[in-house]
């Protein structure tokens, strides 16, 4: 049926005026409507199909996947910060006020020594080829001598950065082990306004631990379970046991920490609507929690783990000298009263490294386990 001012088709339809439109039944209009659709999507088919068609896809350039940018922010983030870690180790040496060779040797020192360990340290040279010597040293992995020990710096860490890095992986072990499941547990206890008293006690006590500085904690930790009851080493390596006291001094902090944030998200996780689904379908504990609450609380717990992993390696400094540790936090406490330069940019680098590294394997960690997580975007 042709209607007055219309052509039969979607042309015609796609031509007519609105009042010739407005004229129309309703059947024909939705038919018309229905074949303008038609040949729109016919057309776009055809012009995708055609090699040289507008909507062709062959001049189009492709794009990286959101993963391929994530990686190289990252990365040049990474070697942006570790650009601006060897600049300020290098200057390390040069902000000593007076002569560091001086300082280091002590004023009694005879000028022909002093002269030759500025020769050996090239700050007889332009700054700006000292800078580029120091680099290239750092390319093929000289970090330069010592000034004690006359060793060179490398060997010096490599001996001491294996008892730094388990220290610290003991202790972030310990954190996570004890902080995920006691901050669930407390979450799921406390939640809707459950247990205050037990509540209060967890966040009192957690909240005293968190404010407790580290060193003070290592010495009231050798005056109570060394000194008064002689259960566990005062100081150094000496076995399985000398450990007890430096892991739990390095990772009571951050485990209080870690469990509180746990115990809030926790308490997020349990109060979203799928949660409530959950528990209506009367799902079993064991998959309602594991299943459905612990992988969307990870997110936080792997974020904050991963700073206070960070935290733990540089708290390792004062830890290690409560107990006499042989560590890099000794070595670096005894190059600076030393004054041995050389010792203190190594272990300032490797350290600085260190936390550098640990951030970016957080990052990955967290997009990778997150799949709503932002931090492709940003």
């Amino acid at each position: 049926m042709t209607w007055p001012g219309t052509a039969a088709g979607p042309q015609g339809v796609a031509a007519a005026g609105p009042q010739d439109a407005a004229a129309a039944g309703p059947q024909e209009a939705v038919a018309a409507g229905a074949g303008q659709l038609q040949e729109a999507s016919g057309g776009s088919a055809l012009a995708a199909a055609h090699p040289g068609g507008a909507a062709g896809t062959k001049g189009r350039r492709p794009t990286a996947g959101p993963w391929t940018r994530f990686l190289l922010r990252r990365t040049g983030r990474l070697l942006a910060s570790l650009a601006c870690l060897v600049v300020a180790s290098f200057a390390l040496i040069h902000f000593v006020p007076g002569d560091p060779v001086r300082a280091a040797l002590g004023v009694t020192a005879p000028v022909e020594l002093v002269e030759s360990r500025r020769r050996l340290l090239g700050l007889d040279r332009p700054i700006l080829e000292q800078f580029w010597s120091y680099l290239s040293g750092l390319l093929h992995g000289d970090l330069g001598t010592s000034l004690t020990s006359s060793l060179p710096v490398s060997k010096v860490i490599g001996d001491r950065f294996v008892s730094t890095a388990v220290l610290a992986g003991l202790a972030f072990a310990v954190v996570m082990v004890v902080a995920l499941p006691l901050g669930m547990l407390l979450g799921i206890l406390t939640r809707d306004g459950r247990r205050r008293r037990l509540e209060l006690a967890f966040v009192a006590l957690a909240n005293t631990l968190t404010g407790i500085p580290s060193f003070l904690l290592a010495v009231g930790a050798v005056t109570l379970f060394s000194v008064g009851l002689s259960l566990l080493p005062v100081a150094g390596r000496s076995g399985p046991s000398s450990w007890v006291l430096p892991v739990f001094t390095l990772a009571a902090g951050p485990a209080a920490t870690l469990a509180l944030i746990v115990r809030v998200e926790t308490l997020r996780v349990l109060s979203q609507d799928y949660m409530r689904t959950a528990r209506a379908k009367r799902l079993p504990t064991r998959l309602l929690y594991l299943r459905h609450a612990l992988p969307n609380m990870l997110t936080a717990a792997l974020t904050l783990g991963g700073l206070l992993l960070g935290g733990l390696v540089a708290g390792t400094v004062l830890v290690e000298n409560v107990f006499a540790w042989p560590g890099l936090g000794t070595t670096i406490v005894g190059s600076i009263n030393s004054k041995d330069y050389p010792l203190v940019q190594g272990v300032v680098l490797v350290l600085g490294g260190a936390v550098l590294v640990i951030n970016l394997v957080v990052d990955l960690l967290v997009a990778v386990f997150d799949p709503r997580s932002t931090v492709l975007e940003t």
